[in-house]
């Protein structure tokens, strides 16, 4: 099993109609994550999802509580002090953002070889996790 790490957007992605092919795209990912049971989430990706589909998407904010209980149904990695420090490392290193950071450490804490994320320079290799843009288009 080869765990994948999903990252805030891919959240909101599936819940933003505005966008329906990236719509398309992060409810499949979603789906198959709760199918093989490889997607991993963090405790920080949970609260930005429900801040930015509240303020954003204009979710009501217990249709978003109900799906960040659902989706706190598949692999969470809490964010405690450790995980913080390494990633600051990973700040300092890599030159990346410290939100960016700590979910490179929360996936790395996981053990994914993977993490999908608009965010970050797809085919980037970090410490390990190879970055992949899943809305970037095919060829």
């Amino acid at each position: 099993m080869s765990r994948v790490f999903l990252d805030t957007n891919v959240l909101i992605y599936a819940d933003d109609a505005d966008s329906p092919q990236k719509q398309r795209i992060a409810q499949e990912i979603i789906r198959r994550g709760f199918t093989t049971g490889e997607a991993v989430l963090s405790t920080q990706v949970l609260q930005e999802y429900f801040v930015v589909a509240t303020r954003k998407l204009k979710v009501p904010a217990e249709a978003a509580q109900k799906k960040v209980e659902l989706l706190s149904r598949l692999q969470v990695v809490n964010v405690g002090v450790q995980t913080i420090l390494e990633a600051i490392k990973l700040h300092r290193l890599y030159s990346l953002s410290f939100w960016d950071a700590l979910v490179v450490q929360c996936a790395r804490a996981a053990g994914c070889l993977s993490l999908l994320s608009e965010d970050l320079q797809d085919g980037q290799s970090i410490e390990g996790v190879l970055v992949s843009n899943p809305f970037v288009p095919a060829g």
